[in-house]
C-alpha cells in the first residue's frame, strides 16, 4: 500500500513534482495545499486543493507527510520549516528517468527531475531542486534549499551553498565553491569561487552585484 502524502503548492512547478511522484510509484497524493485563497476548493492537475496551512492542520489525521512544490528557494524553505515545526515529515521525489550514481544521497524534501544526472558520492541536501537535465558530477555537495536549474552543469567536487540558485545552462568548473544565497546567471561559465550573496553572470562569470536580503 502506498503511503499517503500531500503536495504543498499548486503551480506549474507543482505539475512537474506531481508527475514525478506518480511515476515514482511510492506515494499516493491525497490532496494539494496552497495559501492562495482563490484556489481553495478547486481541482489542480487532477487533485483537490483543500486550502492553506490551517486547512492542512485540520487534515493532519489523514496524512503526516508531504513534499513542497514551490520553485522559489526562499518560499520553499519557509514552508518546509513551517511543516517541520508542525511535525509533518517531508519525502523526496526522484524521477525514474534520472540517473543517480553509487553513493549518492538525496535528503528529505528534495526533487530530482527527468534527465538529471547525479554522479557518485554527491550529496543533495534538504528541499533542493535538481531540475530537468541538470548534471552534477562526482563528490559534489548541494546545500539545503538550493536550485540547480535545467541544463546546468556542475563538474566534480563543486560545493553549492544553501539557498543558492544556479540558473539554466550555467557551468561550474571542478573544485569550486558557490556561497550561500548566491545566484549564478543563466549560461554563465564559473571559473572562480562565488561569494555568499553574490550575483555572477557571463562567460567567464563576473561579479554583477551583492544581493541584499536574498
Amino acid at each position: 500500500m502506498k503511503e499517503p502524502i500531500f503536495v504543498f503548492g499548486a503551480s506549474g512547478h507543482a505539475k512537474v513534482v506531481i508527475d514525478i511522484v506518480e511515476r515514482q510509484g511510492l506515494y499516493q497524493i491525497l490532496f494539494l495545499v496552497d495559501d492562495d485563497p482563490a484556489l481553495k476548493g478547486e481541482t489542480f492537475f487532477g487533485y483537490p486543493v483543500i486550502g492553506g496551512k490551517q486547512d492542512l492542520l485540520g487534515a493532519s489525521d489523514q496524512v503526516h507527510a508531504g513534499i513542497v512544490a514551490i520553485g522559489s528557494n526562499r518560499a520553499r524553505t519557509a514552508v518546509a520549516c513551517w511543516l517541520a515545526a508542525h511535525r509533518f515529515e517531508l519525502v523526496s521525489a526522484v524521477h525514474p528517468l534520472a540517473q543517480l550514481g553509487r553513493g549518492v544521497t538525496v535528503a528529505e524534501g528534495s526533487v530530482v527531475m527527468a534527465g538529471a544526472v547525479i554522479n557518485s558520492d554527491s550529496r543533495i541536501g534538504r528541499n533542493v531542486i535538481v531540475n530537468t537535465k541538470a548534471s552534477i558530477d562526482h563528490d559534489c555537495s548541494i546545500g539545503d534549499g538550493a536550485h540547480i536549474a535545467p541544463g546546468s552543469t556542475l563538474c566534480g567536487t563543486v560545493r553549492v551553498g544553501g539557498g543558492t540558485f544556479v540558473c539554466a545552462g550555467a557551468t561550474v568548473i571542478p573544485n569550486l565553491e558557490i556561497g550561500v544565497h548566491a545566484i549564478v546567471g543563466a549560461g554563465a561559465t564559473v571559473i572562480r569561487n562565488v561569494k555568499d550573496h553574490e550575483l555572477v553572470a557571463g562567460s567567464p562569470a563576473r561579479h554583477i552585484k551583492t544581493l541584499e536580503g536574498y
